[in-house]
């Protein structure tokens, strides 16, 4: 039997209300070795798990005892979606957490000239989307496309990937991935 780490741990970060980077910064580690922990790209020792947890501050035993409750809810209003994003794209989460869960929704804006940054992003899994609104510049590998609403995205999220808003609007997409990976 594995033990998904990467979503224990980001289900007791986020219910303890503590932001990847204050996480880290309590830990004194990159923001990025948070992120890649709770994307289980990174596997911690024993020791640097230790230290993340005493940021939190929770024991080892007490983490790997953890049995978070799996939500039950169905059904969500839109002032019930949870923003897991910061600064110029948000990132509105179906339900509290993933612990446990396969799937991945999101509502995303990304406010003009955003985007994901100039390192492409690499995950496990994959993910697709449908832009409602404005124009998002997609980029996956050395392939590249603009799409406006109602166009659509799809693919192995190993291959490197980037979103760029492009022109004046904010734009919208609905998206999924699987495994969850924020």
């Amino acid at each position: 039997m594995s033990i998904d780490v990467g979503g224990r741990l980001r289900y007791l970060r986020l219910r303890c209300q503590i932001s990847q980077r204050e996480l880290a910064k309590r830990a004194k580690v990159t923001n990025a070795t948070i992120s890649l922990i709770e994307s289980n790209q990174m596997n911690p020792s024993v020791g640097a798990l230790k230290r993340i947890l005493d940021g939190i501050p929770i024991g080892l035993a007490e983490f790997f005892a953890l049995e978070p409750e799996k939500e039950g809810k169905i059904f969500f209003q839109s002032d019930e979606l949870v923003e897991i994003g910061k600064g110029k794209i948000s990132y509105r989460q179906i339900g509290e957490h993933h612990f446990g869960r396969s799937l991945q929704i999101l509502k995303e804006c990304y406010l003009p000239g955003s985007d994901t940054g100039k390192v492409p992003l690499t995950h496990e899994g994959e993910e697709g989307g449908i832009v409602l609104s404005g124009r998002l510049e997609v980029t996956v590998d050395d392939e590249r496309k603009v799409l406006g609403p109602g166009d659509a995205y799809y693919f192995d999220s190993r291959r490197p990937h980037r979103f760029r808003c492009v022109g004046a609007v904010a734009c919208e997409v609905i998206s999924a991935c699987t495994p969850p990976t924020f």
